[in-house]
């Protein structure tokens, strides 16, 4: 059995797909083009949709199940007067459909309060999630369409902007898992005409913008990984950001955290942390250890027992040591 290739680049690529291609293709493309195999991405895109599409290279791809936790921000086209099979442009029409009511003020100001904060939320019926083990759009194109049960989803911030008669601009900021077309087939309904996702633009992923992101056709036609490294859109590891507070750990209890020791942090500042809290490790030197869990809070918060529940790097060349009662006390900074 062939040995797999030991990755050369870890960290974070910010690429700006264009309507088409599926996510999946995406990465293909950026496996062709760094010459790296081990690839994934922190949440997909629709192929009639556009935006950012962040990618995990290497030892980022452990990284992936913290990095889908931060919000998503969407901006896009609603199309009233009529629903559709698929929620979007590419379905056949569908109930509800009628006449658009006028888009005033105060329609628009009811709308954006009524999907607002947490909600249930049911996926469109052509969707990846699982079903049986099926995917929901197989058993859709079978004949077999599923419902899903509604799953809570947040909705930090909505705005609605009546374009033309039958048109909606719509500016979301969601939590993941939340599906934009379902909110255009749910804003359809609530107005009575029916209504589908039109287009759809990612904007940003947590701290990471779609402005800042290397064009696809980058992708497509780079002869060189260098070229594509020296971008803005790539960000080595150790500058990612999780949707954690930091915690800064001295060279012993770094070295420790990366053999799979809990260790005792001293804090000097920084935000409240209890009991369970996901907490992202940095050495002294800025390097992304991993993630920890907390254990304890003590002396007011001062003092803070962590965990190691990921590691990032020794994991790739040791295994981790079992922890043991003596942990080490370190010094740290909480941002």
């Amino acid at each position: 059995m062939s040995r797999r290739r030991t990755s050369l680049r870890h960290g974070l690529l910010l690429v700006d797909k264009r309507p088409g291609p599926t996510s999946h293709d995406v990465v293909d493309m950026a496996r062709r083009a760094l010459h790296e195999r081990r690839i994934g991405h922190t949440g997909t895109l629709d192929p009639m949709a556009e935006g950012l599409l962040v990618l995990c290279i290497g030892h980022a791809t452990r990284l992936q199940q913290f990095l889908v936790r931060w919000e998503k921000t969407y901006r896009g086209q609603i199309r009233l007067g009529h629903a559709t099979t698929t929620y979007d442009g590419e379905g056949e029409p569908a109930d509800p459909r009628g006449a658009v009511p006028e888009l005033d003020g105060a329609v628009m100001a009811r709308l954006e309060g009524r999907f607002i904060g947490e909600l249930a939320q049911a996926p469109p019926p052509y969707s990846a999630k699982k079903i049986g083990g099926k995917r929901m759009y197989e058993l859709a194109r079978a004949g077999h369409p599923a419902v899903a049960e509604p799953k809570a989803v947040t909705v930090h911030a909505l705005a609605l902007e009546a374009l033309e008669r039958d048109l909606l601009g719509v500016q979301v900021t969601v939590s993941s898992g939340f599906y934009v077309r379902s909110l255009a087939h749910d804003l359809g309904t609530e107005l009575g005409c029916g209504g589908y996702l039109g287009q759809l633009q990612r904007v940003s992923i947590g701290p990471y913008l779609a402005d800042d992101a290397i064009p696809q056709s980058l992708l497509e036609t780079a002869d060189d990984p260098e070229l594509i490294v020296s971008q803005q859109g790539w960000i080595p590891i150790d500058r990612v950001t999780l949707p954690f507070p930091e915690l800064q750990l001295n060279r012993t209890a770094s070295e420790r955290f990366a053999h799979g020791q809990e260790v005792v942090v001293l804090r000097s500042g920084g935000g409240p942390l209890a009991v369970d809290n996901e907490v992202a490790v940095r050495s002294a030197g800025g390097q992304l250890l991993g993630v920890g869990l907390v254990q304890s809070v003590l002396a007011r918060g001062r003092t803070v027992g962590i965990r190691p529940s990921m590691v990032l790097q020794a994991s790739e060349t040791q295994p981790a040591q079992p922890a043991d009662s003596n942990s080490t006390v370190a010094s740290g900074e909480t941002s």
